[in-house]
This record gives structure tokens, sequence and C-alpha cells, in this order.
């Protein structure tokens, strides 16, 4: 996935990889792992987590919300991370509203206590659409969400992703507050 800045510039890449997939009683966990690179090419971050198909349902582990680098100006501090996995149903329809999902960081450093927090919520699947990318042609689901974000301060986002059976996001588009675009994403290679 290549992100662009609000005027359309390059500014980062995002790598997905599956590691490995193993069935259990809850169903197939596949391992991810998720490289940020910026724009030189030079690793900014990885992050790991679990991806769980159980049931007709897609579940993100709620830990690819967070940023291995946020945690660790506090490693010597004792933290607690709960959170609500992001769930995808395999059966998308149009007009159908998605569970909320989020990520609560609690940090307990000498006495003083800080949380962190990521909400996603509103999330709602608004239309179909055929999306060309350099990645191919593909048919997607349109959802939209809202990302309110307690870290210090407030700061509330709105996404929209075109998301396609068996690739995942194919295109992406955050927005400020005011709705003016301010990042995007395109998936730029896929393969199996």
């Amino acid at each position: 996935m290549t992100m662009y800045d609000k005027k359309g510039k390059m500014s980062a890449m995002v790598e997905y990889t599956v590691g490995s997939v193993a069935s259990t009683a809850e169903g197939d966990t596949a391992t991810m792992t998720q490289n940020l690179i910026d724009d030189k090419g030079n690793l900014i971050s990885t992050t790991n987590y679990d991806v769980l198909c159980k049931e007709g349902l897609v579940s993100i582990d709620f830990n690819s919300l967070s940023r291995p680098e946020m945690l660790q100006a506090f490693q010597d501090a004792e933290t607690e991370v709960t959170g609500t996995n992001i769930d995808l149903p395999n059966d998308l329809s149009v007009g159908q509203e998605l569970p909320d999902g989020g990520i609560n960081i609690s940090i307990n450093m000498s006495g003083i206590n800080m949380n962190m927090k990521i909400d996603i919520v509103d999330r709602k699947v608004i239309g179909e659409e055929t999306i060309t990318t350099p990645a191919g042609t593909f048919d997607c689901y349109v959802i939209t969400s809202t990302t309110k974000m307690k870290m210090g301060t407030n700061m509330t986002r709105h996404s929209k992703q075109w998301i396609a059976e068996g690739v995942g996001v194919v295109k992406m588009e955050d927005y400020k507050k005011n709705m003016k675009l301010d990042s995007s994403g395109l998936l730029t290679a896929f393969s199996e």
C-alpha cells in the first residue's frame, strides 16, 4: 500500500505480510507483519498482530492499531493494553452497520497515570465500487468510519476504505474533522 499526503505526494509505504496460518478451536489464525517504510525506503516501524477467521467473520487484533515506537518511550513504566478487535463480516452488504473497535493504553510511570485511546466508531458499508490500481482491478465494498483519538489532546478523523474480498484494503482516504482530505493510500502490489 503506497501512502500519499493531502497534495498527492508519496509519503510512505505499508507492507503487509501473512507470516503463518494455524487452525485452532477458535478458527483459523493468521500472523501478520506490518512494515511502515518512509518515502526514502527506510523502515520506520514493524507491528505484528493476529487476524482470526471464524464463522464468516474476519477479526483483526486491536494491537494492529498501536505502534511499537509509541510504547518504547515507556518501556520502564507499567503498561496495560486492552481493546476491541476490528471485525469485518465476510457477507458485507450496502447499508450494513459494523461493530466499533479500538485500543486503550494505560501507562503508570512512577505514580503518574496516562491514558491513550483510539476508538473506531460509526462503521458503515455505504456502497460498492470497482477500483483499478497498479495491483489490478477489484470489486470493492466502501466502508466509512470515524476515528476518535485521545492522547493528551482529542482528535477526530473520518476514513473511507475500499475493501475487496480475498485482498483487503485496496484504497483508503483519511479526512480531517472538517472533511478535507488529509491523506490517502492505494494498493500498488499484491501477491499470494
